[in-house]
């Protein structure tokens, strides 16, 4: 059985979007992936199925919130800790009350009426940093909502001046068992969802849950030398645990903005450098930029457009060791433009005097004209 995707995820978007982010997400995937688009597109159907339940779920507070606490468990029975599912958690229930009738084990585990702990579901968070900031690494703080105890019941769900009661589907033990033929199977009550205890006035503060949602603040370190799609795991900061399990973990995933100057290529930058006309067939030096500051090229007589010139080191430190990449500089010739009158003289006086001898003074070009001859049979 596959494991369900995260509806944050499937939307792209942030634990803590708007109810207008996730609306906007919702529409530009229901247009991408609608089956009218799509007439043939198996994959397209699903994504579409897949966007709609996330924004069914996203779009209606009281789901968003007990899907924010529990994970798909929240808001299906049968995902877990629900009624009569085809889950996991209720097949290890079932066949833990098989064996617990075979082996006589009435003390623990499933068939001793304890509520069985679930761990949270792991979360992601997107996080969009520099370049700089990856090369150098750097400290920064991001602000995810989490599921806090309620004031109003003090965590235990029910309105005030009540409390909860033993739940009369399983007597308070958070467990049913069924008999089929000489068959026990135990599963998760679908009552108080394995707690034993049933909310039967739910505080107006929390719908019952015992928690609300708030927001908290986290300080995530990014290593220098990260990558486009590198994640960062923030252990325990993930969804809380059902009945007392362990939390889910954080994964910050990273993504890199554009850069004005540089593109990344693993641990390599690349850059362009526009050099003049006479730069190119003269020589001459040039400065170019670096994570490190500025830097001098000796450009060579002749240099045609796009010869990379390669700086060892001047890249990205690798974030698994010490090693550096390069920095290459591609150089462009730049056709010179808003020509004066004694420019253009100069210019033609040029192509003038390089007529008796093209071939030699261009070619590139002779032997294209060479190739083209040829073509054609000439």
């Amino acid at each position: 059985m596959s494991k369900k995707k995260d509806f944050y995820e499937i939307l792209g978007v942030n634990r803590d979007a708007s109810e207008d982010e996730i609306k906007k997400a919702y529409r530009k995937l229901a247009m991408k992936y609608h089956p009218d688009r799509n007439p043939d597109g198996k994959d397209a159907e699903e994504k579409f199925k897949e966007a709609k339940e996330a924004y069914e779920i996203l779009s209606d507070t009281q789901k968003r919130a007990a899907y924010d606490e529990y994970g798909h468990a929240g808001i299906d029975p049968q995902a877990g800790f629900g009624g009569g599912g085809a889950g996991f958690g209720n097949f290890s229930d079932a066949f833990g009350g098989i064996f617990d009738e075979i082996f006589g084990n009435r003390g623990g585990g499933h068939g001793g009426g304890h509520t069985r702990a679930y761990r949270g579901s792991d979360l992601r968070y997107n996080l969009e940093i520099t370049l700089e900031q990856a090369a150098q690494g750097t400290e920064t703080k991001i602000r995810i909502p989490t599921m806090e105890t309620c004031e109003s019941c003090h965590g235990s769900g029910a309105k005030a001046g009540t409390e909860p009661v033993t739940c009369s589907t399983c007597g308070g033990t958070g467990q049913i068992r069924l008999q089929q033929g000489f068959f026990s199977i135990q599963q998760t009550c679908h009552k108080c969802h394995g707690t034993g205890r049933y909310v039967k006035d739910p505080c107006t503060n929390c719908h019952g849950s015992g928690r609300v949602k708030k927001h908290k603040t986290l300080a995530v370190k990014i290593p220098a030398g990260v990558d486009e799609g590198d994640r960062i795991r923030l252990t325990g900061e993930g969804e809380h645990g059902v009945n007392g399990g362990p939390a889910g973990d954080l994964y910050v995933q990273v993504h890199l903005k554009a850069h004005a100057v540089f593109t990344r290529d693993h641990n390599d930058l690349h850059c362009e450098m526009p050099i003049s006309f006479t730069t190119a067939a003269l020589g001459g030096e040039i400065e170019i930029p670096t994570l490190d500051g500025a830097a001098n090229i000796k450009i060579p007589p002749e240099t045609q457009t796009g010869r990379a010139f390669r700086l060892r080191g001047k890249g990205i430190r690798s974030v698994r060791s010490h090693t550096h990449g390069d920095l290459f500089c591609h150089v462009v010739v730049e056709t010179p433009v808003s020509l004066t009158e004694r420019q253009k003289e100069l210019l033609e006086e040029l192509e003038e005097i390089s007529q008796d001898n093209h071939s030699k003074h261009l070619p590139r070009a002779q032997t294209w004209m060479d190739k083209v001859k040829a073509f054609f049979g000439g």
